[in-house]
């Protein structure tokens, strides 16, 4: 099986497309290694703040299917396929590391080069996979995110899941 971080991200209605996203993982997938929550920014754009998190799980599906299922469960919560890359969206799913694999998978950066730019993916994936190690760099994300230097903010939020507090806003 291969252990697969997935990266979360909304910024339309984005505390209910969160959790119906992760409760839809859920059932996909069986357990979820779920980071806390973080706000942020948008990158690109402006619009409304987003929620971000990363989730690990592991998975029989190949990088074909398990793209093609989060493309599909993107757009069963509509995101629009026509919508420029830098938009609003409900739901944006990224396959940020698949295994260790390296390259180009079914259309897929693997692993994904938003892992070293941004704050809002990085940080989470430092919270549920500390000792993992990045495929291309070699370094374990604790001391990726320990090493990480941007004007990029992003600040954790209170965020309930099945009836646990998963992330706590920093008073």
């Amino acid at each position: 099986m291969a252990r697969v971080l997935l990266g979360i991200g909304s910024n339309v209605e984005r505390y209910r497309h969160v959790g119906l996203a992760l409760d839809a993982l859920q059932e996909m997938f069986g357990e979820l290694s779920v980071s806390p929550v973080y706000e942020s920014e948008p990158v690109g754009f402006s619009g409304s703040n987003f929620l971000n998190l990363a989730v690990g799980f592991h998975t029989e599906l190949v990088v074909p299917e398990l793209s093609r299922r989060m493309k599909q469960m993107e757009l069963d919560f509509g995101r629009r396929p026509d919508s420029p890359r830098f938009s609003p969206r409900t739901l944006d799913l990224d396959i940020l590391t698949y295994d260790q694999e390296i390259g180009v998978v079914a259309g897929v950066e693997l692993p994904r080069g938003e892992i070293l730019k941004n704050a809002f993916v990085l940080k989470p994936l430092a919270d549920i996979a500390p000792g993992e190690i990045h495929p291309v760099s070699g370094r374990c994300y604790r001391e990726l995110w320990q090493g990480y230097r941007t004007d990029q903010k992003l600040w954790p939020v209170d965020f309930n899941w099945q009836g646990q507090q998963i992330s706590t806003a920093v008073g």
